[in-house]
């Protein structure tokens, strides 16, 4: 019934011929070299079918394997520009589309989860998907009562390819390097690979867009399209058209972009605080601008339609006071008072011993967009601060090897990574403290903090690695906390 290529060893070779393949055009980049060609226009070339053979494999095994290109992506304004642009088109294209399932295969699975007689659930039904993402397709369909529905399909055998595509993955993911330059990949596979069970689950996907649609039910800036039928491996909603966010990243102006910055950033820290759920896929194609009743409206007025609600964290507290409290003493350079908290917060574990003042060093660039009245994301922002925390000469590469992330926040630095990658890919100027202010908790009246020593809260010696400091945290490029392999396994466990 299926059609995706599921057998662990037809799978592992393909996702195998990735770095491979990418060797072997090394070895004969450097052959053209030795004949004369220039250098310039032969790593172009070879980045350039590099990146079609990632797009060409990881849309073809969809599962796991797509699911990871789709993180990537999100992170590509981080890479140098010269190892960015040939893979920019091509990971763009995992945000919106990949190779279809035949039609047959889809009325099969409808027959399973519907019932024979499914058609009659339906007053229209395309059999061309309009969508095609890591565990399903979205096929536009009118249901019974005349309402507009988008009818999302899980792919045959989804779940058995997302755990063997991760795991295999997760094999070899240091030879994953030259793909991603600058990236620590592993816990980014490790994190994914935990999140495949509730994608897989329709219900809580279901459930938790239905707490979404309900809290952002005539909201002026965020639309939530309503829950129809929710099934096994069946999901219907209703259709929301847009321009996807992909579009206004690639084409749009510089009122587009900011506008879309501005929803974006507000959706991020609102989401949570209003419903008790982070969604937990930034990605652009989950986002669409709706610009009303007149395409050609102005930017002010669009909207931020949202989709796909499979990955949500649930915090129902909101986002953890510590972020905006930390987040606010270090921007009133309390060094001393920072420090402390993240000791008692095990972001700094008892075995490390650091400066307070090297630890303000640290963190201050990455939040310089909180600083200001409004913050212009750039790709060259991205860049300057990946290569400062990833260069291994460098102060605050030695320093974020020694920090650690805890469990619970794993997932909410990589959403909030994510979505900096697309306010970069936008380019977009964002007030960035309004939502901070509105949203956060913490951020406007701190937490009292214990009045005791820095270094009796935090004391201790060297690096014990044994005990996990650093642990698994590199979900991106500005991850910081990345350590080796064994810790990001302690971390996800």
């Amino acid at each position: 019934m299926s059609d995706l290529p599921r057998k662990a060893v037809v799978r592992t070779a393909k996702l195998a011929a990735l770095p491979l393949g990418f060797a072997g055009r090394t070895a004969l980049g450097l052959g053209k070299r030795i004949g004369g060609r220039p250098a310039e226009m032969i790593a172009t070339e070879l980045q350039q079918r590099t990146a079609e053979q990632l797009f060409a494999t990881l849309g073809q095994l969809k599962g796991g394997a797509m699911k990871f290109g789709q993180a990537l992506s999100v992170f590509e304004s981080a890479l140098p520009e010269e190892i960015a642009g040939p893979y920019r088109a091509a990971l763009t294209k995992l945000q919106e589309a990949a190779p279809p399932l035949p039609s047959a295969t889809v009325h099969a699975v409808l027959a399973q989860r519907l019932g024979e007689d499914w058609r009659e659930l339906f007053a229209e039904f395309d059999d061309k998907p309009s969508a095609a993402a890591s565990i399903g397709q979205v096929h536009r369909a009118v249901w019974h009562d005349g309402r507009e529905v988008a009818v999302k399909v899980q792919y045959p055998g989804a779940g058995e390819a997302l755990l063997s595509d991760l795991a295999q993955l997760g094999r070899f993911a240091r030879l994953l390097g030259p793909l991603i330059p600058g990236m620590d990949v592993k816990p980014l596979i490790t994190e994914l690979r935990d999140r495949v069970s509730e994608e897989l689950d329709y219900g809580l996907e279901a459930a938790a867009q239905r707490t979404y649609a309900a809290e952002f039910a005539d909201d002026p800036d965020v639309v939530v399209p309503a829950v129809v039928h929710q099934g096994d491996e069946v999901l219907v909603t209703e259709w929301m058209d847009g321009v996807p966010l992909s579009e206004v990243i690639s084409d749009g102006s510089p009122e587009e972009r900011d506008r879309a910055g501005q929803l974006l950033a507000r959706f991020l820290f609102s989401g949570t605080a209003r419903t008790g759920l982070l969604h937990a896929d930034p990605h652009p194609g989950n986002f669409r601008l709706l610009t009303g009743d007149a395409p050609d409206g102005p930017p002010e007025e669009w909207r931020l339609g949202v989709l796909d609600f499979g990955t949500v964290d649930r915090l129902p507290d909101g986002l953890p006071p510590t972020i905006g409290t930390s987040l606010r003493m270090t921007l009133d350079g309390q060094a001393d008072a920072v420090y402390e908290l993240l000791c008692e917060e095990d972001f700094i574990k008892d075995s490390v011993d650091l400066e307070p003042d090297a630890v303000l060093d640290y963190l201050l660039p990455i939040i310089e967009p909180a600083q200001a009245e409004e913050f212009t994301f750039t790709r060259g922002w991205m860049r300057t601060q990946a290569a400062r925390i990833a260069d291994p000469r460098s102060p605050a590469h030695q320093l974020g090897k020694q920090l650690n992330l805890p469990p619970a926040y794993l997932l909410i630095h990589r959403v909030t990574l994510s979505t900096i990658g697309v306010l970069c890919q936008l380019g977009a100027t964002v007030r960035l403290r309004d939502e901070l202010t509105m949203w956060l908790p913490g951020f406007v009246q701190p937490a009292p903090i214990p009045a005791q020593s820095v270094r009796d809260t935090c004391s201790g010696g060297e690096t014990d690695t044994a005990t996990g400091a650093g642990a698994g945290t590199g979900t991106g490029p500005l991850g910081g906390a990345t350590t080796d392999e064994e810790d990001a396994e302690e971390t996800s466990a």
